[in-house]
């Protein structure tokens, strides 16, 4: 019952101290193995906005460094197929872990628990390969 009232109380504060543009997402799973309870505390700011810097793949995650702050958050493409998205990454730098320079428009997520920011992609525009010159 404890659990069940901070839960409501942390999402009306959540939703009492943002903007229109912000949506919450709030999910509990519970893990069946064992006793303890799994907390997801999701916020989404669904605001697209433009960003310009290296998109970088490897070992099946993508991540993105952000030219102007040097932030590094993880990507999700929620309308490309993955493996597709994996050969165009390879065929264009050749290798895992070669810089790409990219624009990338979208918007984050924000999971509060794991402190982990990811930019869901909308569009994305390759600029350049670093090292290649093309």
């Amino acid at each position: 019952m404890m659990i069940k009232i901070k839960h409501i109380a942390l999402f009306i504060s959540l939703i009492v101290l943002c903007s229109c543009s912000i949506q919450f997402q709030i999910n509990t799973k519970a893990d069946t193995n064992s006793e303890t309870n799994e907390i997801n505390i999701v916020v989404e700011n669904t605001q697209k906005k433009d960003y310009i810097g290296w998109w970088v793949y490897g070992e099946g995650f993508h991540v993105f460094k952000d030219e102007s702050t040097l932030e590094e958050w993880s990507l999700e493409f929620p309308n490309e197929d993955m493996e597709e998205l994996k050969e165009l990454y390879l065929a264009v730098c050749e290798m895992e872990y070669f810089p790409m320079e990219c624009k990338i428009r979208g918007h984050f997520t924000n999971d509060i628990i794991k402190k982990q920011k990811t930019l869901i992609v909308h569009t994305f525009e390759i600029l350049y390969i670093q090292g290649c010159g093309e």
